[in-house]
């Protein structure tokens, strides 16, 4: 019981000491090199302008051409 009792109150960091152990190493999550297309578009701040003027070209030059006919 004395035992058990011991571990739950000394820190990992103090046994790993004691047990002569290094430190744990910190775990680096490696990010994707290649990001996917949403993401790339969500950076990208003149893209959403650059849409936009062109979709009102694209509906200027469909209301010309429905009243030419």
């Amino acid at each position: 019981m004395k035992v058990e009792n011991f571990y739950i109150v000394m820190g990992e960091a103090k046994r790993r000491k004691e047990q002569g152990l290094p430190p744990k190493a910190i775990k680096n999550e490696k990010k994707d090199d290649s990001p996917n297309i949403i993401q790339k578009l969500r950076r990208n701040q003149i893209l959403p302008f650059i849409l936009a003027i062109g979709f009102v070209i694209f509906l200027i030059v469909d209301l010309v051409r429905y009243y030419n006919q």
